[in-house]
């Protein structure tokens, strides 16, 4: 009478000899045998760092809110951050003076760049770019942040008067607003 089963180490001793008759053998010609690996897929080009500052430039009517985001999400899927947006106008003085902050403080600048790419997006009497911000939530004041992840999707919308501080604004406050919105220490990459 047979066995209704083999012990466990037959059974893997079977499937190792299967396993080595299945691999290619060389050809007699002395060439290598084809390889079946894969080709890994293309590496996403880095994008200019010349048009990556630009996009913090300044609050110009004139650019192109969806496209400037496909670049920022093309250099945030490459670097690994997450993407601000930066909603204001160049007569919003709050705006004015939370560049001068950031600028202002190397540490707090590093640690804003470090995690994210920076888009600046206008609203102005000259482009309130409502088609790009609609699909965001109503801003109540200017400038307003929004946190994106590398493929665009909204993870957060910052009202800044809570990190404001008398006529500035609040150092604490703002790095914690940052570190708490930091991509995790390796974020997927997305296709």
């Amino acid at each position: 009478m047979r066995p209704a089963f083999l012990p466990r180490a037959a059974a893997l001793a079977v499937l190792l000899a299967l396993a080595a008759g299945c691999q290619p053998s060389a050809p007699a010609d002395g060439t290598a045998a084809p390889s079946a690996e894969v080709p890994a897929p293309a590496q996403e080009p880095a994008p200019d760092p010349a048009a990556i500052a630009a996009l913090d430039a300044d609050f110009d009517p004139a650019r192109d809110p969806a496209a400037d985001l496909e670049l920022a999400m093309a250099e945030a899927r490459h670097s690994g951050r997450r993407i601000m947006l930066d909603v204001g106008g160049e007569w919003c003085p709050w705006c004015h003076r939370m560049d001068a902050f950031l600028h202002d403080d190397a540490d707090l600048l590093a640690l804003r760049d470090a995690g994210f790419v920076w888009m600046k997006v206008n609203y102005s009497e000259d482009n309130d770019n409502a088609p790009f911000l609609a699909r965001f939530p109503d801003v109540k004041a200017y400038p307003h942040l929004f946190v994106l992840d590398a493929d665009g999707k909204l993870l957060h919308s910052q009202f800044t008067g809570e990190l404001e501080l008398d006529e500035s604004y609040d150092r604490e406050k703002f790095d914690a607003f940052l570190r708490a919105w930091m991509p995790p220490a390796k974020e997927p990459a997305t296709t």
